[in-house]
């Protein structure tokens, strides 16, 4: 009996290393939070230690149909809720963020930060956003000094606000001197005006995401006998604001903050947990909710010889149905298939 105890406590001991291990890994929260201590009644070691299940191949010849879509999940739908909470705070001196799981934002800004993920520009950088939104053919990398990270490339950093945040108001106090006056410069054309304190950089939480924008290729595979979807790419989406001469700011669209390599993405969300509001005992991965698609998207756009969105030709509930139209065409090719 004694031993057994004493086994007892060297598997509790060990378990407790291993996932301090893990979760200074994956950055993302376990149920070991202290050595020794097990938040709950047993480890949960399934996701946090999963190996990520690859694709299948598909060769092109096998390939005898298929169709680009680009989708996008809204977050205020009650379906895509796992995917936009818990939410997360960030503070001048924190980032506060849940103690046992994380919003899929909080798990793409830790590892974007850590320089898992490679970043892609929305648009040519070099046009400072005034040129094409094309970001999702994944032209345009954005990239740190190899082996740096955003807490240690400044240059990468200073490049990173753009996308990861904003640059807050300016503020109306200016500097002042030791004896309390305020600060003046001169600018090169010889004019002078008040020096101000340089503006505070406003970065995006899990509470600004307001949906996830997919790229995905719908095909039949004839070897395998089946209609299967890969998600080439993904964005995360804020609203895109304006302000007025009185200060006041209102919503004027959306705004792709940058996009990400799927499959690069499937390492990390495989190993991070997702909550079923159905069994605290069966909670999935990201990489499982994708994979399984348990979410609710709304297609935007199809490949077409225009090249262009639904938008711009439907509007309101048309463009829904036309939406719910192409998906409609998209089963009923799987449906013909096994039609004789």
């Amino acid at each position: 009996m004694k031993s057994l105890i004493v086994s007892a406590v060297g598997l509790l001991l060990f378990g407790s290393m291993s996932f301090a291990q893990i979760e200074e890994i994956n950055g993302g929260p376990v149920n070991v939070p202290t050595a020794g201590i097990i938040d709950g009644v047993f480890i949960q070691e399934h996701i946090p230690t999963k190996r990520m299940i690859p694709y299948e191949s598909v060769r092109e010849a096998d390939a005898i149909w298929s169709r680009r879509v680009w989708e996008s999940i809204d977050l205020r739908e009650k379906i895509n809720h796992n995917l936009y909470y818990p939410l997360d705070e960030i503070t001048s001196y924190d980032w506060v963020r849940n103690s046992s799981r994380w919003s899929l934002w909080t798990v793409i800004r830790q590892h974007v930060m850590n320089g898992d993920l490679r970043v892609f520009s929305p648009f040519n950088p070099l046009s400072y956003g005034l040129g094409a939104i094309d970001g999702d053919q994944l032209k345009y990398p954005i990239d740190p000094q190899p082996g740096l990270n955003f807490f240690t490339d400044s240059a990468f950093r200073d490049e990173m606000v753009t996308y990861l945040g904003k640059l807050g108001p300016q503020s109306d106090v200016p500097l002042t001197d030791e004896y309390g006056d305020p600060m003046i410069i001169t600018n090169p054309d010889g004019t002078q005006e008040y020096a101000y304190p340089p503006r505070d950089t406003l970065w995006f939480s899990s509470k600004d995401i307001v949906q996830y924008r997919l790229k995905e290729d719908w095909f039949l595979d004839k070897e395998r006998s089946v209609l299967d979807v890969r998600i080439i790419a993904m964005a995360p989406v804020v609203y895109k604001t304006e302000e007025d001469a009185n200060g006041n700011s209102s919503i004027s669209g959306m705004r792709e903050l940058f996009w990400l390599y799927f499959p690069h993405c499937r390492f990390v969300f495989n190993n991070y947990f997702v909550y079923n509001d159905k069994n605290d005992a069966q909670w999935m991965s990201f990489d499982d909710v994708f994979w399984k698609r348990r979410f609710n998207a709304v297609i935007y756009k199809e490949s077409n010889v225009y090249d262009r969105e639904i938008e711009s030709y439907r509007s309101g509930i048309d463009a829904l149905h036309e939406s719910e139209k192409i998906k409609n065409e998209i089963r009923n090719i799987e449906h013909d298939v096994w039609s004789f």
